[in-house]
C-alpha cells in the first residue's frame, strides 16, 4: 500500500490540530517555547521565546507558517516571517479572513539544524481579540443644552459581527460616590454617533464611551472603555429666549432705580448741589493786572475813568411852577 502524499498528510494534521512531523528526524536543535498570540484591535502578533542555547555559535532564525482548518500550511505573503531573528511575527498587514479559524506554527533554524514545529491554535480573530475603546471621540455642544458625540469604532468588522455602544455620563462633581449614584447610561445603540439631551445649560458633564463586540452567534466580547472626558453645555433655546427678554428688562429696571435714587439725593442735598454747580467768583480784570504788577498806575486810571464829564443834553425842557411855589423857591435861593 502506497503512503498518502505529503500534502494530504499536512492537510489532515492541520485540520486535526496536530503538529506535523519534523522534516529532519535527527534534529538536535530545541524548539521555541511559550508561543502566544497577542491580538488587540487591529494588531495581531505571534510571540515566542527562543530555545535553550546550544554549543553552536551561529545565529538562530525562525520560520512561521499558518493554515486554515481544511487547508495546507503557507508562509505569509505581505509580511516577512521567514528566516527572521526576532522572536515575534507581526502578521497584522496580511489581512487573512478574520472569521476563519487558523493554526500557526514556528520552528527554529541554526546552521544546518532545525527544530520541530511548535503549533498554536485554533485561533479565531473575533473570539480572541481584546477590544479597545472607540477611536477619535469628538464631543460638541448642541442646541437645547445637549452634547453631540461622534466616534469611530475600534477596528473594522465585516459580516454579522457588529459593534454596539453605550455612553455613561454624569454631572461633574468632586465626589466619586456622587458620580456612581447620579450617572446615566444611554444605549446600547449601533450608530457611530449619539446625542445626550435634557441636560442642564452651562453645566459641565463627564462621559465615557463603551464599545462592545457582538459576534455572529450573539456572544459578546469584553468591552473597551474610553478615558473620561468632560464638556460644558451651552444655553438652550428657551434659555436664550429668556435672556433676550430678561437682559433688556434688567437694564431698564437698573436705570430706573438709579434715576429715582439720584432724584431723591438731589432733593435731600439740594442746597449743597446748588453750591457745587454755581459759578466761582471772578476777580475784575484791572485788579488781576494790579496784583500781577502793583507798580502800574491802575488806580489812577480807574480814577480818571470815574471823573465826571461835561453834561450834555440832547434837549432842553422848561418847567413851570405855580406862583406860590415860585416865590418859595426864590426865597430859598
Amino acid at each position: 500500500m502506497r503512503p498518502p502524499p505529503p500534502w494530504l498528510l499536512s492537510l489532515l494534521l492541520c485540520s486535526l490540530g496536530v503538529a506535523a512531523p519534523s522534516p529532519d528526524p535527527s534534529s538536535q536543535l530545541a524548539a521555541p517555547l511559550n508561543m502566544n498570540i497577542y491580538s488587540v484591535n487591529d494588531k495581531q502578533i505571534l510571540t515566542w521565546e527562543p530555545p535553550p542555547p546550544s554549543n553552536d555559535t551561529s545565529p538562530v532564525v525562525y520560520q512561521v507558517e499558518y493554515c486554515y482548518i481544511g487547508g495546507s500550511w503557507h508562509t505569509f505573503q505581505k509580511v516577512n516571517c521567514t528566516d527572521i531573528t526576532e522572536t515575534n511575527c507581526d502578521f497584522t498587514e496580511d489581512n487573512f479572513p478574520r472569521a476563519n479559524k487558523i493554526f500557526l506554527r514556528v520552528r527554529a533554524k541554526q546552521g544546518e539544524h532545525t527544530s520541530d514545529w511548535v503549533r498554536v491554535g485554533p485561533y479565531e480573530y473575533y473570539r480572541e481579540v481584546i477590544v479597545g475603546p472607540p477611536r477619535s471621540i469628538a464631543v460638541a455642544p448642541g442646541e437645547d443644552s445637549s452634547l453631540i458625540i461622534n466616534f469611530t469604532p475600534p477596528f473594522h468588522v465585516i459580516g454579522e459581527t457588529v459593534f454596539r455602544y453605550r455612553v455613561r455620563y454624569w454631572e461633574k462633581t468632586g465626589s466619586q460616590q456622587a458620580r456612581m449614584l447620579f450617572s446615566f447610561v444611554k444605549g446600547p445603540f449601533l450608530n457611530n454617533f449619539t446625542v445626550l439631551g435634557n441636560l442642564k445649560p452651562f453645566t459641565v458633564y463627564c462621559l465615557q464611551v463603551e464599545a462592545q463586540l457582538v459576534l455572529q452567534d450573539k456572544s459578546v466580547r469584553p468591552p473597551g472603555i474610553s478615558n473620561v472626558s468632560c464638556h460644558e453645555t451651552t444655553a438652550g433655546a428657551s434659555t436664550r429666549r429668556q435672556q433676550v427678554i430678561l437682559i433688556p428688562f434688567g437694564i431698564f429696571m437698573l436705570l430706573l432705580v438709579l434715576t429715582v435714587a439720584c432724584f431723591f439725593l438731589f432733593l435731600k442735598h439740594r442746597s449743597r448741589v446748588k453750591y457745587w454747580f454755581q459759578a466761582p467768583p471772578r476777580i475784575p480784570e484791572q485788579i488781576r493786572e494790579y496784583l500781577k504788577d502793583p507798580d502800574q498806575f491802575i488806580l489812577e486810571d480807574l480814577d480818571k475813568d470815574s471823573s465826571p464829564k461835561d453834561d450834555a443834553w440832547d434837549s432842553v425842557s422848561v418847567v413851570f411852577f405855580p406862583e406860590k411855589e415860585q416865590d418859595d423857591v426864590l426865597q430859598t435861593l
